[in-house]
């Protein structure tokens, strides 16, 4: 997804990301309450009889008007999101790899009753994941090099995009988690 836009409800919670096109037809119907960012998306559209194209400037984060959305707590767990959480780097030996050589591991394994949630699941390569088997990290002697954890919804539309603008990051950082260590 390229130069996507952020598209936000008018309490300022994101919603999800749209295309440029999709974005140019809201501020055309102007359906567009407010919009802010300062790096621009430019869309080109037709050619008059002058010979003149237009062009629109798009904002990277517009605010829609309608009601207001409450995310529900549901995140959908797919690997392809899963494998970027963990920045394609098997949470058991470290090395990072592409992703026809990744799995999904439990860490409690599912034989074992352990559940299919964000929580219990990490990034594995196959070699480890052959090793571990059906056993806990403990068990396997294989401690785990980070903790697994649930996206906040800001976290999955990081996820979904590999071409973020600066303000839009900048926008879906307040969103994130924050960690104390200490």
């Amino acid at each position: 997804m390229h130069a996507a836009v952020l598209k936000i409800d008018k309490s300022g919670q994101p919603l999800r990301w749209i295309s440029k096109e999709h974005a140019t037809q809201l501020v055309c119907n102007e359906k567009v309450l407010w919009s802010f960012g300062e790096e621009s998306i430019q869309i080109r559209g037709g050619i008059n009889r002058q010979g003149n194209q237009s062009i629109v400037y798009l904002a990277p984060i517009i605010a829609v008007d309608g009601s207001i959305k409450r995310h529900s707590a549901h995140v959908p767990l797919h690997n392809k999101y899963l494998f970027r959480r963990d920045e394609h780097r098997c949470l058991y030996c470290g090395h990072q790899f592409v992703r026809e050589e990744l799995t999904r591991d439990h860490i409690v394994p599912q034989s074992r009753s352990g559940r299919n949630i964000w929580s219990n699941v990490v990034t594995c390569c196959r070699p480890c994941n052959q090793r571990k088997r059906d056993r806990t990290p403990e068990q396997a002697n294989m401690p785990l090099l980070a903790v697994p954890f649930k996206p906040t919804f800001s976290e999955f539309l990081y996820l979904q995009n590999h071409h973020i603008l600066g303000d839009q990051m900048r926008y879906l950082e307040k969103g994130f988690k924050k960690i104390n260590l200490k």
